[in-house]
């Protein structure tokens, strides 16, 4: 007799599943089709032919280029900042047991739970009563408050999962904390560690809503997007753009899946 496991899906599920997934990624695949039409000022289905000198076109464009440079300074740092303090984070709360312990935890969520439209009127108000001028570092902390909350969702879940004794363990034998940090918990957290900072870059990398309020002048890639989709100069360009966005964040979010997949083990219990 056959497992459940092992039992093969009925064919209205295989369909369902087929209609939900073509549902989800048919218009990204019409994304992929436009960037190589011939159509220039509009969209035209079937497409009237096809073409790659978009692509040459987009490389030569030096505005794409600022704004895909800013994009990545802006992910790279944000996630530095998410890694180190959503890191502390998590260890403070799967760590030690005080009061307030679960409704600190929330607060450190909350950002992400919110509306992106909330949190970016609220970083806008506070960095305008602070007198801070919009630069790239309001960018950069817009995007910080909700890469701090992925990074320490993966932490404090691997926290929890790592054996106490080993700490414990490592203590009795000598180990000071910082040395107990790096040989015995880093090791043990690493991945997650990976895999938070590669979805922190992800969201980052593609946010648009707390960047239209924390930018000054600068755009970024998704910003550049919407003001070529309100004014067009060439098109395909900017599906083009689309293209490399979806794949730019598509890798680290499969790498992400692939680190953590195996989560459900206690972390160190095979090292």
């Amino acid at each position: 007799m056959p497992s459940d496991r092992t039992q093969r899906a009925p064919i209205g599920l295989k369909i369902a599943a087929a209609a939900g997934l073509l549902f989800l990624h048919l218009p990204i695949l019409i994304i992929f089709v436009y960037a190589f039409t011939t159509e220039e000022k509009s969209y035209v289905w079937p497409p009237p032919g096809f073409t790659t000198q978009w692509f040459a076109v987009t490389w030569n464009r030096p505005d794409v280029w600022e704004a895909l440079t800013l994009s990545v300074q802006v992910a790279a740092i944000s996630t530095v900042i998410a890694l180190i303090l959503g890191t502390l984070c998590a260890a403070a709360i799967s760590g030690t047991s005080f009061f307030g312990r679960e409704t600190i935890s929330l607060l450190v969520i909350l950002p992400i739970a919110l509306p992106g439209i909330i949190t970016g009127i609220a970083l806008r108000s506070a960095f305008s009563l602070a007198e801070i001028p919009f630069s790239f570092w309001t960018i950069v902390l817009g995007h910080a408050t909700f890469c701090v909350v992925v990074v320490y969702n993966n932490a404090v879940a691997r926290f929890r999962r790592t054996s106490g004794s080993m700490i414990e363990a490592s203590m009795d034998l000598g180990a000071d904390a910082f040395q107990t940090f790096r040989h015995v918990i880093l090791p043990n957290i690493g991945t997650a560690l990976v895999a938070g900072g590669m979805l922190a870059f992800a969201l980052s990398f593609d946010e648009v809503i707390v960047t239209t309020f924390t930018a000054g002048q600068q755009q970024t890639l998704p910003i550049w997007m919407l003001e070529e989709l309100v004014r067009p100069r060439q098109r395909p360009v900017t599906n083009v753009v689309a293209m490399v966005v979806v794949i730019v964040t598509f890798l680290p979010i499969l790498a992400a899946y692939y680190l953590t997949r195996d989560g459900d083990q206690i972390a160190g219990s095979g090292k």
